[in-house]
């Protein structure tokens, strides 16, 4: 039986983003993607997706120990956010290699956010790192990116469930990936090595927000710059995705909850994949 085609939209969630790798290698046994836009983590990962390069990517941040991970954290001197990016981008430069987004076999849509001029920008052309870096420029994390007199930073700001960018493309239906569904997180079995692992990694990632908490000089105990900033974007974010999918409703959507982990939360891959995979799955049981 011939597959139908899909347009694959992914939504942002910071490292809730991992669960779009799980829900790919589950929708693609029995659907033909042929058009993919991504905001934010869901730029990245529908990228790496596009230009063959996801099980690679996987692959690597699977295998990720405390060592590789404060290796990557080049701490920025630039107020406008905490991690330069440059070595993660080195990195995913040697998995994507130099890729145009118009030679992609699929049609690619990054959704990124101008601050200067308050709107969404498209990158549907150009140099797919460049258009994924700033995509995922996550607010107070990264640093933002000027190209063209624009301040570009997370595409999820204003829009963090992009189905618009493929209303044009000749699919038979559009599957909506969300990162901020409601509802607890599902139990997944965590092998044993896999959660030594997180938990060298928890500790890498406690010492990243402390030293956050340091730059931005907030003693506060309960609650911190740090992390008023991420429930105020999920919140609004939340409010947005709503708004977005009232206009442009995605013929399938599947949720996953927000509770599976915070925005910073990358060194829980393993769980993060499985869980994208197992709400995917209860999603098209009935439908395939």
């Amino acid at each position: 039986m011939k597959k139908k085609k899909i347009s694959l939209v992914l939504g942002s969630g910071g490292a809730r983003g991992y669960a779009h790798i799980g829900a790919i290698e589950e929708i693609e046994k029995h659907f033909e993607i042929v058009a993919i836009s991504g905001a934010s983590m869901g730029a990245l990962i529908g990228g790496l997706y596009a230009a063959g390069k996801l099980k690679e990517y996987q692959e690597w941040v699977l295998g990720l120990d405390a060592f590789d991970v404060m290796k990557l954290l080049d701490f920025s001197f630039d107020k406008r956010g905490l991690v330069g990016g440059d070595r993660v981008m080195k990195k995913l430069r040697q998995i994507l290699g130099n890729v145009k987004i118009e030679n992609l076999p699929y049609d690619y849509t990054a959704v990124a956010t101008d601050l200067k001029r308050n709107r969404e920008i498209w990158f549907q052309e150009g140099d797919l790192l460049e258009a994924i870096r700033a995509s995922i420029a996550i607010p107070s994390f990264f640093t933002p990116i000027e190209k063209d007199g624009m301040l570009l930073i997370d595409g999820g700001v204003l829009n963090p469930l992009p189905v618009a960018p493929t209303m044009s493309s000749p699919s038979d239906l559009t599957i909506a990936i969300s990162l901020l569904g409601e509802g607890k997180a599902p139990k997944i079995k965590i092998p044993k090595d896999v959660k030594q692992k997180v938990s060298k990694l928890e500790t890498i990632v406690t010492n990243v927000t402390d030293k956050a908490r340091q730059i931005f000089k907030d003693e506060q105990e309960d609650y911190h710059l740090i992390d008023i900033v991420d429930m105020a974007i999920e919140s609004m974010q939340k409010t947005l995705s709503n708004y977005r999918i009232g206009g442009y409703p995605p013929d399938i959507l599947i949720e996953i909850p927000k509770s599976i982990a915070g925005t910073l939360d990358f060194h829980k891959a393993y769980e993060i994949i499985e869980i994208g995979r197992k709400k995917t799955l209860e999603v098209l049981k009935d439908l395939v």
